[in-house]
């Protein structure tokens, strides 16, 4: 007798589960209409709406031929994202909750009375993840070192890596990171389920993006937790490098800047869509704790270039953790322009054509103390000039009101930064100059993004184990923002059908 095909097989589409729907909501909630909130309404219209029905066909080779008929995953993943919007971030909590809320129950696409356990939605989790391993790390390793403490209140812990930033860029550009590589299935189902749709509406523009990046910490747990797995305790070292198992391998103790003290967890760094008016995650990446921004751009940024071939990156924004010099050549050799902030600590050069400074903008500073003027962009020469401000044309005439004049010529001293020379410093536009400020100031939209996954989806009200469960999280919150994005259906509204 031939085997009996049982992968996930879903016919009627998304029709199928509005019809569903319609007919419990029918039954169970006949006015519906007049008796649920706005908000559940917003929750609902939005749902009824998303058609998740690709999704079966995309996770086919994820089952087996033989066993029990499984769930749609349509239907698992949209649970899923229920069970963000609604703010449970227990998946034990949202099985119950399902079996008590009818509604959630509908909307989910189950039936009342046959809904998913908790062993389901793990097992849902666990195909989405392509590793068998649920972590990147292996348990047992050394104990990592400790980011210092900065020195003023505010600031950045310095680097605990032992590699460059220059270094990195020459090694991720021959053989980009594999870490994102069990992600790959929950990336393509973001991508081409969520982010595709908002380029369609127009909300992001792939073949000319404009990214935002920043990191920001994610706590796990309270505190670190280990054992060891050698037995210098007993004789009498306490402050061995053996080996120990921890529960939470990906994980390590950095510095929270914001909050001034240390922390437990990852460092997640987000790319978002800085030309975007609803702040949309373009590509995540967990870093440890430990980890600086610096290095963290660079693992995100290598790792999305595979995932997100097409995309067409114009411009970098990125905050002064991001200030060496290693960005600003990497973008000068692939037509990118970068919006970085100057970090005063990694200093400029004091003296410049003799007797002019530069100063924290990278604009030339006269002798007496005046910041000069552009004067315009000279493509072809690459160079920006930059003339004496203190020049006058009143009354038709062309004189100079400085009282220790520089030059002898009409329009006073002129000069020419050259781009190449130092492109860390000498941007164009100029950091001055308002078209770098409008641009620059889009770099929020990162910021933004990360307070709406941690505050508005409390991303860190998720008390997992695992990079495999975070990740699962953080994609399905991401999904979440894109869906908050989009407009209400040119289709009837279920409100109107009911």
């Amino acid at each position: 007798m031939g085997a009996i095909l049982l992968k996930p097989f879903n016919p009627g589409g998304h029709a199928a589960y509005q019809e569903r729907v319609l007919t419990q909501l029918r039954k169970y909630y006949p006015d519906a209409v007049s008796s649920l909130p706005a908000s559940t309404w917003d929750i609902l219209e939005k749902f009824w709406a998303l058609d998740l029905s690709e999704l079966d066909s995309l996770m086919q080779d994820r089952y087996s031929v033989f066993g029990p008929a499984p769930r749609l995953p349509s239907d698992m993943l949209r649970s899923l994202l229920l069970s963000v919007e609604f703010k449970v971030s227990s998946y034990t909590k949202w099985a119950a909750d399902l079996k008590e809320n009818h509604l959630h129950a509908i909307l989910s696409g189950f039936f009342i009375g046959d809904t998913p356990g908790t062993g389901t939605f793990y097992d849902f989790l666990g195909r989405l993840w392509l590793s068998d391993k649920d972590n990147f790390s292996d348990p047992a390793h050394p104990p990592k070192e400790k980011p210092k403490k900065p020195d003023k209140k505010g600031g950045k812990a310095p680097s605990v890596e032992k590699v460059t930033v220059k270094d990195l860029f020459q090694q991720f550009e021959a053989a980009p990171p594999t870490d994102m590589e069990p992600c790959r299935l929950l990336y393509d189902i973001f991508k081409v389920l969520f982010l595709e749709h908002s380029v369609q509406d127009g909300l992001i523009d792939l073949l000319s993006l404009s990214l935002a990046g920043d990191g920001t910490p994610v706590y796990t747990a309270a505190q670190e937790r280990k054992k060891r797995s050698c037995d210098c305790l007993e004789k009498g070292i306490h402050d061995c490098k053996c080996n120990r198992i921890y529960s939470q391998p990906d994980c390590d103790i950095g510095w929270d800047s914001h909050r001034d003290r240390y922390y437990f967890g990852y460092d997640l760094y987000m790319l978002t869509a800085a030309d975007s008016k609803n702040d949309l995650p373009v590509f995540p990446f967990l870093s440890p704790a430990s980890r600086h921004d610096s290095i963290g751009f660079l693992y995100n940024w290598f790792s999305m270039k595979p995932f997100l071939p097409e995309a067409v990156v114009t411009k970098l924004l990125l905050d002064s953790a991001h200030d060496a010099m290693p960005y600003y050549e990497y973008c000068r050799n692939h037509g990118i322009v970068p919006f970085i902030d100057l970090n005063a600590d990694r200093g400029r050069p004091p003296v410049y054509k003799d007797d002019f400074t530069i100063n924290h903008d990278g604009v030339p500073v006269c002798r007496e103390g005046h910041v000069m003027r552009r004067d315009g962009t000279e493509p072809a020469k690459g160079r920006t000039k930059f003339k004496c401000p203190k020049i006058s044309f009143a009354v038709g005439s062309v004189t100079c009101t400085c009282e220790n004049p520089c030059s002898t010529a009409k329009y006073g001293r002129t000069i020419h930064l050259v781009l190449k020379d130092n492109p860390r410093l000498f941007n164009d536009p100029p950091r001055s100059s308002k078209e770098w400020k409008r641009e620059y100031n889009a770099r929020t939209s990162a910021e933004r993004c990360n307070k709406r996954e941690k505050v508005d989806y409390k991303l860190e009200d998720g008390r997992y184990r695992s990079s495999k469960m975070w990740y699962c999280r953080l994609f399905a919150i991401m999904m979440c923002q894109h869906l908050d994005a989009w407009d209400l259906p040119k289709t009837p509204r279920l409100k109107d059908v009911l």
